[in-house]
């Protein structure tokens, strides 16, 4: 499912327009100048920004930061790192912020075999029962996967036969994809997108480019999980939304294509995927 034939007949939009579609936005890292940042991220062409959550404290700033900037939207969810003290109860308040008009996604969810801080049977426990929320609302979901391939994998196929199949055009995206060539097939089979960062602009990243070439284009996204992932030729400091340009540019060199025609590809396939408004 790979792709190849999709070059063809895109007729480029008069001013390219980006959407990062990770975004941690409500981080502590940007407080100091969070506001002249989306300034300057929407000079650079960015006209929209998802904030995905990491609990229910990150949900409500991120709701807060929704309601205050146009364009900039939020994911409302419980991360693998955070499921620690997850507990089912949790779901009420998750369904809450996910109410709200500028929530378009459950996320970040998934699971994350990096770090220890929460036991593989609670981030399970979490991962499962937001995805069977995120099915309930109609919402897709933004995954988070952390040297857990393949568990990832096995949980979302079995999930994806229980939802609706009016839903299925948008279950959600592997989100900063960076496993194998056959997983990002498996991922693509189930229908899933595949969100590409900085790390694609890595000098060693030659295996992941291959991905990236490879992935259709109505299967792109472009994201900076900003204030992390910095691309090159900013690696080492603080990334920013207005960076995304630098991965959606080296997304089409990959696949041969105009810098306005990848930049309109991705923002046609965040537009479907997440419901936000033609811009």
């Amino acid at each position: 499912m790979l792709a190849e034939g999709l070059k063809n007949a895109v007729t480029p939009p008069m001013k390219p327009v980006l959407v990062d579609t990770h975004c941690h936005f409500n981080f502590e890292a940007f407080a100091p100048d969070r506001d002249a940042l989306w300034e300057d991220a929407r000079a650079h062409g960015v006209t929209r920004l998802i904030n995905p959550a990491v609990d229910l404290e990150s949900g409500a700033q991120a709701l807060a930061l929704s309601a205050r900037h146009d364009g900039v939207y939020m994911a409302a969810g419980v991360h693998p790192n955070y499921t620690a003290d997850y507990m089912p109860a949790l779901l009420d308040a998750i369904v809450e912020q996910a109410a709200q008009p500028k929530c378009v996604a459950i996320g970040e969810i998934g699971l994350d075999y990096h770090w220890d801080f929460s036991p593989k049977a609670q981030q399970w426990r979490a991962f499962e029962d937001q995805l069977s929320l995120a099915a309930r609302l109609g919402l897709p979901v933004i995954i988070h996967n952390r040297e857990a391939t393949e568990d990832v994998l096995s949980i979302l196929s079995a999930w994806r036969a229980t939802v609706p199949e009016s839903q299925r055009e948008r279950l959600g995206v592997l989100h900063s994809f960076s496993a194998s060539p056959e997983s990002a097939e498996r991922a693509l089979a189930l229908g899933f997108y595949l969100g590409f960062s900085g790390p694609i602009t890595y000098k060693k990243a030659d295996d992941l480019r291959r991905v990236a070439a490879r992935t259709p284009l109505d299967r792109l996204l472009i994201e900076t999980d900003a204030p992390y992932l910095t691309p090159h030729p900013h690696r080492g400091e603080r990334n920013t939304p207005a960076y995304v340009r630098y991965v959606a540019e080296r997304l089409a060199a990959l696949h041969d294509l105009p810098f306005e025609v990848m930049a309109q590809r991705t923002t046609q396939n965040a537009e479907r995927l997440f419901r936000l408004s033609a811009s």
